[in-house]
């Protein structure tokens, strides 16, 4: 299952600057718009769901992906801020950066401990936990990504 995740989302990595936007804000919704179909996609192979309970979290996770697309709007946001500063970066924009993406790791984690609890109630704890892992799993592999393609600080 990981091999057929991995390839959209590697896809979708270094494929982050669609050069018909004409702003960040468009980039993002741009990004969000084509990626939040394949991974609905992902997803839905992936949990394999019964009939009994597929409408149930489908609601859910319209929701979730509502509330996390902010999360992910923001995250998107500074790290185009981080590399159009990154070379010229003095102790106040390395602090700001950092409480920024502290701000943002937590926010990200508060919503599936929010989500957890209401894939539970939709479908069953174990439903819940799968979903949990998947969607960890292609945010994390997203996160890894981009992180090594993004210069370190102080590094030109």
């Amino acid at each position: 299952m990981k091999k057929l995740i991995l390839l959209p989302l590697m896809l979708f990595a270094f494929g982050l600057a669609p050069s018909i936007a004409q702003s960040i804000d468009d980039e993002i919704t741009l990004i969000q718009a084509a990626f939040g179909k394949d991974k609905k996609m992902l997803i839905d192979a992936y949990m394999d769901l019964p009939e009994s309970v597929s409408q149930s979290f489908w609601n859910v996770y319209q929701e979730y992906e509502s509330e996390r697309q902010v999360i992910g709007r923001e995250r998107i946001k500074i790290i185009n801020d981080y590399l159009e500063g990154y070379q010229s970066m003095g102790e106040e924009e390395a602090d700001l950066l950092a409480s920024l993406t502290l701000k943002n790791d937590l926010a990200l984690s508060k919503l599936h401990a929010k989500y957890y609890k209401k894939f539970k109630k939709a479908t069953s704890a174990l439903d819940a936990a799968k979903f949990m892992q998947v969607d960890s799993y292609i945010h994390n592999t997203i996160r890894n990504a981009m992180q090594q393609e993004l210069p370190f600080i102080g590094e030109y």
